[in-house]
């Protein structure tokens, strides 16, 4: 029943990059009006133009409210901010644009933080864009945070048979050593537990990857960063009644979740946790942001401004975030 679905709004991001074209081409898969009740936050008159260079046959509605959105699988219902015209140049960057893209995602947040819709899913948005339209952001993460009072989050990568949360992420791997704490492992610990008890995972089994060769095999290698840093955080989680191990060896508990033995792996650093989402292929994986009051999926890539336009772009990625919107929307 559509009722059972959850309502997931798809943000247009930068409309001068790929977002438009990997939109409409989701919309043909068949699981997205399947499993959702997925809408656009953007501009119709971009939709309709994309169409032409995707071949896309579905119509376009035009709403000004969720509760007007029908979902009916041959029409895209687009909450339509009207804040674009229909010429604007694809493959550049635009403060129209950047500023547009802020304010799709604004929406988004009102919505989601209203309860009116249970996820959001953006398309990629351009840092350039952004901050020429006016909006001094890094990226949608940040704005995410401040619109919904968020201080403290953390990334989350999923493809569909390993799930992986960082303690540390963009800093180098020395800064990303001394930045691992007791108190920040403990936290993402209990955000990896919270996201999946949310998504309806009983009692998710969490492992914790070690930092060194082995996980320190005991004090060979390192200088007991194992003890100091990962131990009595696991050890505090366990007393709480949280299902999770560690420190793992990282060379194999990577192929020990993605068996099935584990929910969740607790990377301690960028490429400990991104390769391994990374070799099952760029357009498995998905970016989440966790922590935040709302759940928001995004696809992992950029606006690809040099291929906007030609209906080549892949939309894989962005299917794959609205399956995992899906699966990580409140149950209750």
């Amino acid at each position: 029943m559509q009722a059972n679905k959850p309502i997931i709004g798809i943000t247009m991001g930068d409309a001068a990059g790929v977002g438009p074209e990997i939109i409409l081409k989701s919309f043909e898969h068949d699981a997205v009006h399947e499993t959702s009740r997925s809408f656009v936050i953007g501009d119709a008159a971009i939709l309709e133009r994309a169409k032409t260079f995707t071949g896309s046959a579905k119509g376009i509605r035009r709403i000004t409210h969720v509760s007007e959105a029908k979902f009916e699988k041959g029409v895209i219902d687009c909450l339509d901010l009207n804040l674009l015209s229909d010429d604007l140049p694809i493959g550049k960057v635009s403060p129209e644009a950047g500023n547009a893209a802020f304010q799709y995602l604004a929406k988004a947040i009102s919505l989601a933080n209203a309860k009116e819709i249970d996820a959001i899913c953006t398309a990629p948005l351009n840092k350039e864009a952004l901050q020429k339209g006016g909006h001094m952001y890094p990226g949608h993460t940040e704005i995410l945070a401040e619109l919904t009072g968020t201080k403290d989050y953390s990334m989350m990568l999923s493809a569909p048979d390993l799930k992986v949360i960082h303690v540390t992420t963009h800093v180098g791997i020395i800064d990303a050593v001394n930045m691992i704490n007791p108190e920040r492992v403990f936290y993402v610990i209990q955000l990896a537990h919270d996201t999946l008890s949310k998504a309806g995972i009983e009692k998710p089994k969490i492992a914790v990857c070690g930092i060194n060769p082995h996980a320190g095999e005991n004090g060979l290698f390192g200088y007991g960063e194992e003890e100091e840093k990962i131990i009595p955080a696991v050890e505090k989680a366990v007393a709480q009644g949280i299902d999770v191990q560690g420190p793992l060896p990282a060379d194999t508990l990577f192929f020990r979740a993605r068996r099935g033995d584990f929910d969740i792996v607790v990377a301690m650093y960028h490429d400990q946790g991104h390769a391994p989402i990374k070799v099952l292929g760029l357009e498995s994986g998905v970016n989440i942001t966790v922590g935040l009051p709302i759940i928001r999926t995004s696809v992992d890539h950029g606006t690809a401004f040099d291929i906007a336009g030609t209906g080549i772009a892949d939309e894989k990625s962005l299917v794959e975030a609205l399956r995992q919107a899906v699966e990580l929307a409140p149950k209750s």
